[in-house]
């Protein structure tokens, strides 16, 4: 009895302590700007500290202007003892290092120490750095000169995190050159192994009380133990996941194994270039290494068309895809005998030694799990190919026991934490993909008056998703919405297809018009770059695919409209799709209502998810896919979005907009 009372009492403070952190009179008030207590974030942060408290388990949805992030951090700071926070991007993982952490360790005054880790390609390399400049192995005149900016920047770089280095694009191909990939990392041996900048990041994240990752880090640490996340969890108490339903998807990624033909062709070239460095006279390297590139753009062209999906079994027999693959394995087999005669003579030939027996040996993987697949249904093999490369993967059919077994171990809390987890309240699609059907799930509702601030419009006679003038009708119909909203919308498609078609006819449309909004499109520049951009117009309009759904916050009029052209059901024809819903119809279970329409509706949540970012926020979702309306599963869809008010009339659109295009003339005037 005794202990139960003390155990309750124990609780009881913490509770209160929360309530007193969160509070119209605690440190957040003064320490964050516009900083106000909501009720279900306080609350969230009280079931996020019982669970630290307990080692448990627990999966919290909350709705936008819940505020989770501060929900999560405060008891994290407070109580979680040693903490990985892993969060969905490399963005979001900056912002909470460098804003979020700081702000709410100063407002509780916490003495935590705080780490940031990356994976390896972020960070400079200075034994390929110096190669690099010594090789001079460049190729364009920009080039060049981001190498002498990347040459300055390590001389005065404490952390060699390539974010840091804003005149080089993060997406430059020098990049390659100078940072160092699990294969190409020489470990211990290097000289400069002292001075390395990845070495240095591991080493602070181990003694740091809270170290900040993203997903992908923390599934290649999983699956390769290449990262530092694996030195990191035996002494974790407390692990975060932000952002987390995308854990499925990260985790399929690298649960699976891929090889690419890119891959290997990258491999022939560096063979030549370090045999004739260092082995001249110890084989023909250009015939060598030649006839394992021809071989590899041979198996590229066995399929003839730019972009192909297709699982193992869906391949001919007779196709000349298997010859090609076996002529593959054949000739790296005799670059390697070549290598291991070679390899004693430099270190980098050795480094190629290794590569070319990993890329054999996944080769071989590939094709025996193909003879295996009958027996082993747990795995799904399957072809990629795009215009200059063909990847063959295999992808586990399901996470669930791969990460059941990561979580096992000693008792410490695990909590996920995302805007978009349920469907409709039930945590059922995302507990059995992640293999945790029996743990806690709550759902703290966001504080935002959604039927006041925003308008959920479908409009009439738009033809079947399906139909082949499909976008053209999705235009037509958010013309006049986007005429009524002054421009300041996103168009979110959910294919690249649909997004430059939706580009055509919007330039066309605006020149005949002359109507003067900004037109901005995916691909055209960086998203960062984009979004600023469009906050900056005050009156842009965005077209975007899937890294436009989430993620991304624009508060205030800039963004008054989200479009969605279509229900974002995956691609039927996805070969891992496939395999998943014939697993679940197997064991007697509805693929469609299993699988496809909850994964349909937590993409649909985060997309709704860009229009209202506070309270002082309105705007207008418009979902043009009318299945929303005519389909028995579209009431379980709209239930599952914010609770707007509903209209099929672009009456009601326009007259929603009417108060503030009023409010504008008279500014005007």
């Amino acid at each position: 009895m005794t202990a139960e009372h003390s155990s309750a009492d124990i609780t009881g403070e913490r509770d209160a302590e929360v309530e007193q952190l969160f509070g119209p009179t605690g440190p957040l008030v003064d320490a964050v700007r516009g900083f106000r207590p909501r009720l279900p974030q306080t609350e969230m942060a009280k079931a996020i500290a019982d669970a630290i408290a307990g080692q448990k388990t627990l999966i919290a949805e909350a709705g936008t202007g819940t505020g989770k992030t501060f929900a999560y951090l405060v008891p994290a700071l407070l109580w979680g003892g040693k903490t990985v926070i892993s969060t969905g991007t490399k963005n979001l993982q900056d912002q909470l290092y460098l804003r979020d952490i700081p702000t709410v360790r100063k407002a509780l005054n916490a003495p935590v120490s705080v780490a940031l880790l990356k994976g390896r390609a972020n960070y400079l390399c200075h034994f390929h750095l110096e190669r690099t400049l010594q090789n001079g192995r460049l190729t364009s005149r920009e080039d060049v000169g981001f190498l002498r900016e990347i040459s300055r920047f390590i001389k005065t770089t404490s952390t060699g995190d390539k974010a840091e280095l804003s005149k080089v694009p993060e997406n430059a191909s020098v990049w390659n050159l100078v940072t160092s990939t699990r294969d190409t990392c020489m470990g211990s041996e290097c000289q400069y192994y002292n001075d390395c900048f990845v070495m240095k990041a591991r080493k602070e994240a181990q003694q740091a009380d809270v170290v900040v990752v993203n997903h992908h880090l923390f599934f290649a640490d999983v699956a390769l133990k290449d990262t530092g996340v694996a030195e990191l969890l035996p002494s974790a108490n407390t692990i975060i996941f932000d952002e987390a339903h995308q854990l499925p998807e990260t985790a399929t990624l690298f649960f699976g194994e891929t090889v690419s033909t890119s891959q290997i062709i990258e491999l022939c070239r560096d063979v030549l270039a370090e045999g004739l460095s260092h082995a001249r006279d110890g084989a023909d390297w250009s015939q060598l290494s030649g006839a394992v590139e021809r071989a590899a753009r041979d198996l590229r062209l066995t399929f003839p068309q730019d972009s192909v999906k297709l699982a193992a079994h869906q391949i001919a027999p007779s196709s000349p895809f298997f010859p090609a693959l076996e002529a593959v394995q054949d000739e790296l087999a005799a670059m390697i005998e070549v290598l291991e005669d070679q390899a004693q003579r430099a270190e980098t030939l050795e480094q190629c030694r290794v590569r070319a027996v990993e890329l054999a040996a996944r080769l071989g993987a590939w094709t025996a799990g193909g003879e295996q697949a009958a027996s082993d249904p747990d795995k799904v093999l399957w072809v990629e190919a795009y215009a200059s490369s063909l990847q063959l993967h295999q992808t586990p059919l399901s996470i669930a026991p791969i990460f059941s077994k990561q979580r096992e171990g000693p008792p410490r809390s695990w909590i996920f934490a995302s805007a978009t987890l349920a469907v409709k309240n039930d945590f059922n699609h995302y507990t059995a993909q992640m293999g945790m059907m029996n743990e806690s799930a709550r759902t703290w509702p966001s504080p935002f008056d959604y039927g006041n601030q925003g308008l959920l419009y479908v409009p009439n006679d738009m033809p079947q998703a399906n139909a082949p003038n499909y976008t053209d009708a999705v235009i037509d119909a958010a013309l006049p919405v986007i005429e009524a909203a002054g421009g300041r919308a996103f168009l979110l498609c959910t294919t690249i297809r649909a997004v430059n078609r939706a580009a055509e006819r919007l330039r066309e449309e605006f020149e005949q018009r002359g109507l003067p909004f900004p037109l901005m499109v995916q691909g055209e520049s960086g998203r960062t770059e984009l979004l600023d951009r469009f906050r900056a117009a005050g009156n842009a309009v965005l077209i975007g695919s899937q890294s436009f759904w989430e993620g991304v916050d624009v508060r205030g009029e800039a963004l008054s409209v989200v479009i969605i052209d279509k229900l974002p059901f995956a691609p039927p024809d996805d070969p891992v799709l496939a395999a998943r819903i014939a697993a679940l119809e197997k064991k007697g279970l509805n693929g469609f209502v299993h699988h496809q329409l909850p994964s349909a509706i937590i993409n649909l949540k985060q997309g709704a998810g860009r229009l209202i970012r506070d309270e002082t926020d309105r705007g207008v979702l418009m979902i043009c896919d009318t299945r929303l309306i005519t389909k028995p599963y579209g009431r379980r869809i709209w239930q599952s979005l914010p609770a707007f008010k509903r209209t099929r009339d672009l009456e009601q659109v326009r007259a929603f907009f009417a108060p503030s295009a009023e409010a504008l003339t008279s500014e005007a005037e």
